[in-house]
């Protein structure tokens, strides 16, 4: 299988760039690889795994965002994730929460599932769709430098943004966590409550 135009980023070296820039905003994955690699780096009461749920991670972030404007949001998709939810992209753009960032890593391909290519492996382009859609910043990225000025811009703007990283179609050996599927909701939950237990 060929490697995503970016070929010289990775979904992992993506995650660990920004880590540092995640502080105490909610962070919501999709399954699979993105959680995987997140929570290697070193899990955090504010993340928060969304699995199985494929295609939902945005929709439970704008949740989020609407229900604390106050608190920044992140999201960490999947290119088949969000075309499994493409009319996301519009309520995304209906209510345009400026707390809210919507990063996907388009690797071309369903990792997670055995490599099926997805439609951006044949030119559909996810950030046009999300600038069609109504999102008000949506760019491609496909440079691990590109992604973290990107990332940053996106933060500093205030203004609700799908980014879009090109990145290798590479992942971990395996797809699960050791942090358990209950205890990573309960805790996320007392996160966004301020109910958080030293």
């Amino acid at each position: 299988m060929s490697a995503a135009p970016g070929a010289g980023m990775t979904r992992l070296d993506a995650l660990a760039a920004i880590y540092p820039r995640l502080g105490d905003a909610a962070v919501v994955t999709i399954m699979g690889a993105v959680a995987t690699e997140l929570q290697s780096l070193g899990h955090r009461p504010n993340f928060f795994y969304l699995q199985h749920a494929m295609g939902l991670a945005s929709s439970l972030g704008l949740g989020i965002a609407l229900a604390q404007p106050d608190r920044q949001v992140v999201v960490f998709d999947g290119d088949g994730s969000l075309l499994m939810n493409l009319g996301g992209l519009t309520t995304l753009a209906r209510y345009r929460p400026s707390n809210l960032l919507h990063v996907v890593f388009d690797n071309e391909s369903l990792l997670s599932v055995g490599g099926f290519p997805t439609a951006t492996s044949t030119g559909s382009d996810l950030a046009a769709i999300a600038a069609a859609a109504g999102v008000p910043r949506a760019a491609t990225v496909a440079t691990l430098e590109g992604f973290v000025t990107a990332f940053d811009d996106a933060l500093a703007s205030k203004t609700l943004t799908t980014l879009v990283a090109k990145v290798q179609a590479v992942g971990p050996s395996a797809y699960v966590t050791g942090l358990s599927l209950l205890e990573n909701r309960f805790q996320f939950q007392r996160y966004l409550t301020g109910r958080l237990q030293s």
